[in-house]
Order: C-alpha cells, then structure tokens, then sequence
C-alpha cells in the first residue's frame, strides 16, 4: 500500500524544517485510489529523448514494477547510444520501429506518466494524437514552464534541476516506504547530472547536492556514470564536433555565438542519434559570450539549440522569435526554412536587437521584430 511522505533518510535531516509539497492530500490520495484498481502502467516521454527523459521513463519503470505493475515505457524515437546502457533500457518500446505496439501499450494503459514534456505535442506527431485519445488516468511529472498537457494529476516543479529530481520528490511525497535502490538511483543521478551540464547550471541548491549524496551513499557510482555519459564517445560524434567547430561564428561585441551542421555532413560521418548532443555548450564556453546558438539541418526543418550564461533567459528568447521554448538558460525550437535562411535570420535577430552586449543583457522585454511570416514550431 502506498502511503503520504515521511522522509526518513538521515542525509535530508539537514534539508530545511518546511518542506514544500507540490501534490495535496486529496491529489495523493485520489492517485492512489487509482493504484489499487490499476495494473497496466505506460510512461511517455519526448521525441528525441536525452538522459532526463530516460532517466525518468526508468525510475518509474524501477519504482513500479517493483510495486507489482506491469509497466511499459515508450519513446517515440531512437535513444541516443551514449544511454543504452542504463538499467532497464532494453525493455523502452521505440514507436518509430514499433508503432503499432506502442500505440497499444498507451491506448490500453490504466495509468499514463508523460514525463520531461510539457504538451502532448512534444511526444511527435505520430504519437500525439494517442496521447490524447487514451482513456489513461494521466500523470505528468515534468519542470519545463507552463504545462500544458491535459491530465489527471500534475506535479510540476520548475525551481528543481531536472524532472528526475522531481521524479524523486514525486515518489516521496507518495510513500513513506524506503524505495531507493542502486538501478533507481542510477537513473535519477543520470538525468539531474544530463540536465544541469555535468552540474554547471541550474543546479544552485543544496536540496539537489543533500539527494546526490543520498544516492552516492546507497551505491551509486557518480564517477562510472560520467565516463559512460561523457568518455564513451563514437568516432562519428568526434568527426562531427571537429566540422562544428570550424563552423564557429563569434560576435564579441554582441556576446553571442553559433555553430552548425548540415545533412550532408551528418550523413558522411554515419551520424547516430545523439551525436551532437552537447555540442552548444561549446560555443557558450568562450569567455565574453552569454548566448550560444546551434544549428542541425533536418528534413525540411532546421532544429536550433539554445544556450545562455547568467540572467539571459533563452527559453523567452525562443519563445519570442522562434515558437519554441525549454528553460532559461536552456531552450530548443525547430524552423521549416532552409539552414542558410535560418541562420540568416538569428543573425538579424540579434544585430537589430541587440539583445546581448558583450555579456550584458540590453533589452530583456524581447520586442516582436516585424519580420517575414515564418512557420516554427517544437514539433519533431
């Protein structure tokens, strides 16, 4: 029987007195009158999923199976190799080589967890319309800004460093059982150190250091973890870094830079995906520069990264002139328009604005530029 938190770990003693709960009693209590007459879990999470969205597909796939549920967990597209090691993550059911099975598993799931996405839409127009049509009692953990997926039961949390960590805090406030073990705790660690840059960002809390320590203390190896995450590269993904960096454009007295990569290149390197994940924290690494773009050439869209140092909120600028979106120092989007008109566009963007000088932020309100009509938008 799951029962309401008690923390009763030494190691969150030291955490402050007033801990802040996200779900009220009845919200805990009415999820786990749905428990006792469930057995079918599905848990869903973004197209081109990186370790935050495994990691959480993972801890509840650990958490519940544990409890007795038949759990399935389903991403819509390939996982980057870099996180196939991860305990469980040969069960993930990929709808893009297994659709049918895929749209079955959600549409007969008692219980849907959509986690690490803030809309259905960010699952990919395939699995979209499932999402919305399944009869699941849905539960969407996620610490993106405005949540907008209709569900049954939201635990958002934006201030936290990744929705693993809210998985975490999700769980506590649902049992005062002990449920860490060595395979939970290695997904949770996975997704907070992916989501926080080897924790370089958004990772100013001593509640997230109090539960790395909680997770090194039962067994977690922080050490092999970054080798697999950050040492394990392929030559392809090495090849590839090499033909982004010479595309690198600097423009000091803006403080900002970018990179791209184009099909062609992609294709000649045997690109896989994940390839390029992390590849805009290059370009924000250069002293004097707050913003960093990068640029991937896809099928009839250009997908753009989105990096900033500081109080530069890039999750505004994304939403302001590209119709996409993530945090705030931490957002992506996708453009339907040539890579050449793409980056063409940033340019202008950022030379007429001015939006960053130097590594100081000159208009932080984002005034609309009266532009072209141009379709972008965060779906796949």
């Amino acid at each position: 029987m799951i029962l309401k938190n008690n923390f009763t770990s030494l190691f969150l003693l030291s955490l402050p007195s007033k801990k802040t709960h996200v779900l009220t009693q009845n919200k805990i209590s009415e999820f786990q009158q749905k428990l006792t007459k469930s057995k079918k879990i599905a848990v869903c999470t973004h197209f081109n999923p990186d370790g935050d969205a495994i990691g959480s597909l993972l801890a509840l796939n650990s958490f519940f199976t544990a409890q007795g549920f038949d759990v399935k967990c389903v991403i819509p597209n390939n996982m980057p190799e870099f996180l196939q090691w991860m305990p469980g993550a040969e069960t993930i059911i990929n709808a893009q080589k297994q659709f049918k099975e895929a749209k079955t598993i959600l549409l007969e799931a008692e219980i849907l967890f959509l986690v690490d996405m803030s809309a259905e839409h960010r699952s990919g127009v395939d699995l979209e319309n499932t999402l919305l049509q399944t009869p699941a009692y849905k539960v969407l953990i996620d610490h993106h800004p405005n949540p907008a997926a209709k569900c049954d039961l939201l635990f958002s949390n934006i201030h936290t460093t990744s929705t693993c960590e809210n998985i975490y805090r999700f769980l506590t406030e649902i049992t005062d059982q002990p449920f860490l073990n060595l395979e939970l705790g290695t997904c949770i660690y996975t997704g907070i150190i992916t989501d926080t840059g080897s924790l370089s960002f958004s990772c100013n809390k001593p509640e997230t250091y109090i539960l790395l320590a909680q997770l090194m203390e039962i067994g977690v190896n922080g050490e092999e973890i970054h080798r697999k995450l950050f040492d394990d590269y392929s030559e392809s993904r090495i090849r590839l870094l090499g033909f982004c960096l010479n595309t690198l454009k600097i423009f000091p007295e803006l403080g900002t830079s970018y990179m791209y990569i184009t099909q062609e290149e992609m294709k000649k390197n045997n690109f896989k995906d994940g390839d390029t994940e992390g590849f805009v924290n290059y370009g924000i690494s250069l002293k004097g520069i707050s913003f960093a773009a990068f640029f991937i050439e896809r099928d009839k869209r250009i997908r753009i990264s989105f990096r900033s140092k500081g109080d530069f909120d890039v999750n505004q600028f994304a939403q302001t002139y590209f119709n996409g979106g993530g945090h705030k120092n931490a957002a992506a989007s996708y453009h339907y328009d040539t890579l050449e008109n793409t980056i063409k566009l940033f340019e202008e963007i950022i030379k007429t604005k001015k939006i960053i000088q130097g590594s100081k932020i000159q208009n932080s309100k984002y005034p609309t530029l009266n532009l072209e009509p141009r379709t972008s938008n965060l779906e796949p």
